[in-house]
């Protein structure tokens, strides 16, 4: 049996994640998993973004790793749900503005596809290929749902960074970085 996550152990499970998987092909883009979400956690450091944003960045697909039903790939006929499962185990030692940013970047996308169409035009082919296994463009009434989210704005933040951060080229800090940026928001969450 696996040892009990806690606030102090949490960053070093989640680079250990960074470390054994992130070398992996991410999604048919031309990045790794590890590569994609230190650029999207770079781009929002870069652009002066609070610290969750960052941090939710960081993490905003890391239930790739987590999820029971593995991880993407294009010849996929059915979605994973990575958000759930990346949120599922953040949910615990994070605040809920980190967790929404995880569990709802996927219909983030679906939102946005739904409310500014030019966004589908900024979408690669794996990303068009997952949108259509995860619902494809939100319905009206989907819309009018997701814009409740308290976090909303936030969500679509993250959302952005998600669709900026696949450039084969680009140089990034590794996870151990943005480490103690991630203990600061656990444990402002906790109560430090």
């Amino acid at each position: 049996m696996s040892t009990p996550l806690t606030r102090d152990t949490i960053v070093a499970f989640l680079g250990d994640i960074f470390a054994r998987c992130g070398h992996e092909e991410y999604l048919g883009e031309p990045v790794t998993m590890a590569q994609h979400m230190l650029q999207g956690a770079t781009l929002a450091q870069q652009q002066g973004l609070p610290e969750d944003i960052i941090v939710a960045a960081l993490l905003h697909d890391i239930g790739h790793f987590t999820s029971e039903f593995g991880t993407f790939s294009m010849e996929d006929t059915e979605d994973r749900f990575h958000e759930e499962a990346g949120a599922k185990v953040l949910a615990e030692f994070f605040p809920s503005v980190v967790t929404d940013c995880v569990r709802h970047h996927v219909a983030a996308k679906r939102y946005l596809c739904a409310t500014r169409p030019s966004y589908y035009d900024r979408l690669s082919e794996a990303s068009i290929h997952s949108l259509n296994l995860q619902g494809g463009p939100m319905s009206p009434e989907e819309v009018t749902a997701f814009e409740q989210n308290p976090n909303l704005q936030k969500i679509i933040q993250v959302r952005y960074l998600d669709e900026a951060g696949k450039h084969p080229t680009m140089q990034t800090p590794d996870y151990w970085h943005f480490a103690p940026m991630v203990q600061r928001i656990v444990d402002q969450h906790l109560g430090a």
